[in-house]
């Protein structure tokens, strides 16, 4: 799918404000597409643009809520293994409808998942949405494990490049998996790490976007 592809895998778990503005910032590079794989600094749950803080508080319960910057539904982390891809406008796929890149990621992964020995299948037929809880609700190109949606993803698209931030709710997905994956993905790879400029934007924007009152609860 990549060229290139710049390959973060970022050992640090870090608060949901600080993760979202890392993948915010790595999209205004402007390099190579990036894929980045993180953790949190303790159990979450991000809800997307365009839903409801008091319907992702429900759901949340007493876990830490943040509002992502793509859309999609409510979705918990902590146990599951989450990833970004940042495609900067100058990157070929950045041409690519949104729904092709999404395929083309899932099926990526699901081909990862098959060389560690877990079968999974891309969903082929729209169902009915039930709640915001992204995980209840199954969508074309997402995969499925026994029928169960274990993989999902949202998007934000802009002039100056596509955010896909994933969400694999799959436990003991090891060094094994992510580097097939990124594999799969990208012809070249280049193993990088959050960089000390990157870092302070990052953290700058947290501050003053992702965890306030305002963005929180903007809905």
């Amino acid at each position: 799918m990549f060229s290139e592809l710049t390959v973060i895998d970022d050992p640090t778990p870090r608060p949901g404000p600080l993760n979202m503005a890392i993948d915010e910032v790595l999209l205004g590079t402007k390099r190579s597409a990036i894929l980045r794989f993180y953790r949190w600094k303790a159990p979450s749950v991000s809800f997307g643009y365009f839903v409801c803080f008091a319907e992702a508080c429900e759901i949340a319960g007493n876990r830490a809520t943040v509002r992502r910057w793509t859309g999609g539904g409510i979705v918990p982390h902590g146990e599951d293994l989450t990833y970004s891809i940042m495609i900067g406008s100058k990157d070929a796929a950045f041409a690519l409808a949104s729904k092709i890149i999404y395929q083309r990621v899932h099926l990526a992964l699901g081909s990862a998942l098959r060389e560690i020995g877990i079968v999974s299948a891309l969903v082929q037929t729209e169902a009915t949405k039930i709640s915001d809880a992204c995980f209840s609700n199954p969508v074309v190109s997402d995969v499925i494990e026994n029928g169960c949606k274990i993989a999902g993803a949202a998007q934000r698209k802009t002039r100056n490049g596509l955010l896909h931030q994933g969400s694999i709710q799959r436990e003991n997905l090891d060094e094994r998996f992510r580097n097939a994956f990124a594999r799969l993905l990208g012809d070249r790879i280049i193993a990088s790490s959050i960089g000390t400029d990157v870092m302070r934007a990052a953290e700058e924007l947290a501050a003053t976007k992702y965890a306030t009152v305002d963005w929180l609860q903007r809905r």
